[in-house]
């Protein structure tokens, strides 16, 4: 039996973000086929690379890079429909924990590779995130993919990321998986609900801090088994981690809502 780690005393609370907010959305997007990695580094070397104002999150000490592979359809502005070949690409991005104040436990990100040159620019731009653009490849294809979790099997996965621009570069990716055992949300106060369940952005722009907002339901998460990764984007991002195996989660798939990015006070 796996024994999931629970944090103990932690203060900051971490489902009132799991919450829907009292808003209105401005875009619709689903995720899919998505790949969790995850890694423990040295909490001051990813201090290190905050900007200020950000703490990092940590869980029991523990400090934690990410890389997130996943496929993205619908993405569109709400109420628009989607238009074809511009709602539908590939994302891979590395990632950390912070939050602000003790408070608002979110995803800080070192970079957001994406398939779609239109969306790198407009990311960068509205919600000033570190948006690159790549040519990425997902076989078998997303559709094949839920088709085969529908039967019941497990398939094997290969994500491919090359970075076109900017730099710095190199910063590729090439991972194989097959999602194992059975989808459940993570329970609160685990590593699993640690890692996964974030519904808070962080983004910086001229020295001033902002956070952004997405809602869905629990990520449906399983194991993942990593059987082969080469990648340089951690590296990229400025982070060194560790050569041990990570820790893997997968989820099949959600259906997200975006909110206006805000700004932070002070």
């Amino acid at each position: 039996m796996t024994i999931i780690p629970r944090a103990v005393n932690d203060p900051i609370d971490r489902l009132a973000p799991t919450r829907p907010p009292r808003a209105w959305s401005v875009m619709r997007q689903r995720w899919a086929a998505l790949l969790f990695l995850h890694w423990e580094v040295e909490p001051d070397a990813l201090r290190s690379l905050l900007p200020p104002g950000l703490e990092l999150d940590t869980f029991e000490g523990r400090a934690f890079v990410g890389l997130v592979p996943f496929t993205m359809t619908g993405v569109r502005p709400r109420p628009l429909p989607a238009v074809p070949g511009l709602s539908s690409f590939h994302e891979v991005n590395v990632r950390t924990y912070v939050h602000y104040r003790g408070q608002g436990p979110g995803v800080w990100f070192f970079s957001l590779d994406a398939a779609n040159a239109v969306a790198v620019k407009l990311a960068r731009w509205s919600y000033h995130l570190p948006y690159y653009h790549a040519a990425m490849t997902l076989d078998p294809t997303d559709r094949d993919i839920q088709a085969a979790l529908d039967r019941g099997e497990s398939p094997t996965i290969d994500f491919a990321s090359e970075r076109l621009a900017p730099g710095p570069r190199p910063a590729s990716c090439r991972v194989r998986y097959r999602p194992e055992g059975t989808p459940r949300p993570a329970p609160s106060g685990t590593l699993e609900h640690f890692l996964i369940e974030r519904y808070l952005l962080y983004a910086c722009a001229d020295g001033r801090l902002y956070r952004g907002r997405v809602h869905h339901p629990p990520y449906p998460v399983q194991s993942a088994r990593v059987e082969a990764l080469d990648e340089t984007l951690v590296a990229a991002a400025g982070v060194a981690r560790p050569a041990t195996e990570p820790l893997g989660h997968f989820a099949r798939e959600v259906r997200v809502r975006v909110y206006p990015l805000r700004r932070l006070d002070g």
